[in-house]
């Protein structure tokens, strides 16, 4: 990995004051006024813009991310009917080569007038495969066509569902593997482009492999701790790899991350493991969502894992999901390095505070409190009070970090933080206002574990053109950032 050069940053606004910032051996080594360069130092004038810690994405599926940015875009789409034109639109004006499948990422279907189904497919695709992913990456439909390429024919709709939907996933990210890394590269610069210097990836089922290769071929633009998930774990602990550790040559870019374990659904797809049943499912099989790991297995693995020195992020989405997987960190009460619940999404009253008494980091990603708010309101409707309840889980005690899911919600660190702060993505009011965040907590919950700028942390720091305490917080969402600095090297830089 190339060192980077020492660099002194005159006149940057830290902590609102003007002050020089001298960065060398990668790290923070001076902040004051007036200070002197060398002559081999590079010596930028930031002219009064703001300079931050460089910003984290905790929650991402970066493959997934990079796929959804090359595929037919189903967010617009308010019907099945809306979703199904799309698609014919794309495949007569760009369809897929002979034999492919046509892929479309981000429905949401909860609160449509109209079902998927694969006869709407089948009447604009014909014999061409189609598969449309939804948003929250839990569920797909299918045409016939694809149905029958899958396995699932005989399937009665087409909108196939979490376990069943697996496979299909599976067969979705399997693109050339020269093509994959290009776009996970061009992925990364975009979202160094938004001051994002590290992210913790999430995609299944181990992709410290492909990291490597990708950061030895020059995808250096962001720090990435990779997660590893039940079906590797064997292959972690073969390896003698520890949460933390990072992997030989790549520049400590790349590091071991947590296991990954999926013990529910999502809400939109009303799968949430919760304690109330959905409207409308009294009669079905699920209708509380579904429990994917139950309590006998969870707490096995997670012992597994801290026996390692694996830490663990479990997802969990519904308030019963959520106390299970509290109580199966309290039964695990040693050796977990870490122990994250992703998402915590609607929580009884009783458990924020767990969280701060378990040492349980809530991972959470605010811009799905801007997706959600209408879905939540029907299908949680009497509980939103403790849905996305993130002012609780600070007051409570708990260590909050952000992330967004990506590509659930865009990759952007500043859209994460402005859902934060402020919970509206429109004109309407703030949903559930008295969960929001001040600034200052969205932006250290955001900053990753370098922590606040100082002497001596690494120089891993944005330059943004406004300073965030001094604009409205629907401004952050397009926050202009005009440079990005991964260990004092430039991954991004615009107008200085």
């Amino acid at each position: 990995m190339t060192e980077a050069s020492p660099l002194l940053l005159r006149s940057a606004a830290v902590d609102g004051t003007i002050a020089d910032v001298a960065v060398a051996d990668g790290r923070v080594a001076a902040i004051g006024p007036g200070l002197a360069a060398s002559p081999a130092t590079e010596v930028v004038d930031l002219d009064g813009r703001a300079l931050l810690p460089g910003l984290w994405d905790a929650h991402v599926h970066f493959d997934q991310w990079a796929l959804a940015r090359h595929r037919v875009d189903l967010a617009p789409a308010r019907s099945a009917a809306d979703a199904a034109a799309l698609v014919g639109d794309r495949l007569r004006t760009a369809p897929p080569a002979p034999g492919t499948t046509l892929v479309g990422y981000g429905f949401r279907d909860a609160l449509w007038p109209d079902v998927p189904h694969r006869d709407l497919l089948d009447a604009v695709t014909g014999p061409v495969p189609v598969v449309l992913v939804a948003a929250d990456l839990h569920c797909c439909w299918l045409n016939s066509a694809a149905a029958a390429r899958h396995g699932l024919a005989d399937h009665p709709t087409g909108l196939v569902r979490e376990l069943d939907w697996a496979p299909v996933m599976a067969e979705m990210r399997a693109v050339p593997t020269h093509q994959l890394d290009r776009w996970a590269a061009e992925a990364g610069a975009a979202a160094a482009a938004r001051g994002v210097v590290g992210v913790v990836d999430y995609e299944a089922p181990w992709q410290i492999d492909a990291w490597a290769v990708r950061i030895a071929a020059g995808a250096n633009a962001l720090r990435v701790v990779a997660a590893v998930w039940p079906e590797r774990l064997d292959d972690a602990v073969a390896r003698g790899l520890r949460t933390g550790d990072h992997v030989p040559d790549t520049g400590g870019l790349l590091t071991m991350g947590p296991l990954k374990v999926i013990t529910d659904g999502s809400l939109n797809t009303r799968t949430a493991y919760c304690h109330d049943p959905y409207p409308g499912l009294a009669g079905s099989a699920d209708p509380f969502g579904l429990l994917l790991v139950p309590p006998e297995e969870l707490v096995p693995l997670l012992r597994r894992a801290a026996e390692h020195g694996i830490g663990a992020a479990v997802h969990a989405i519904g308030d019963r999901a959520n106390e299970l997987v509290l109580d199966a960190f309290a039964a695990v009460d040693a050796g977990l390095t870490e122990r994250r619940i992703e998402h915590a999404q609607l929580l009884r009253v009783d458990d924020p505070a767990r969280f701060a008494a378990l040492g349980v980091v809530a991972s959470v990603q605010p811009a799905h409190v801007l997706d959600d708010r209408d879905v939540a309101d029907r299908l949680w409707a009497g509980r939103t009070h403790r849905a996305y309840p993130y002012r609780t889980l600070l007051d409570a005690g708990a260590r909050l970090v952000l992330g967004s899911d990506a590509p659930v919600a865009p990759l952007d660190p500043w859209v994460t933080v402005a859902a934060a702060v402020r919970r509206s993505g429109d004109e309407r009011p703030p949903w559930h206002p008295e969960q929001e965040l001040p600034l200052p907590v969205a932006l250290a919950a955001s900053a990753g574990p370098d922590g606040p700028l100082r002497v001596g942390r690494r120089a891993d720091l944005v330059v943004t053109d406004l300073d965030p305490a001094d604009v409205p917080a629907a401004m952050l969402r397009t926050m202009p950032v005009a440079g990005t600095l991964l260990g004092g090297r430039w991954t991004h830089r615009s107008g200085m």
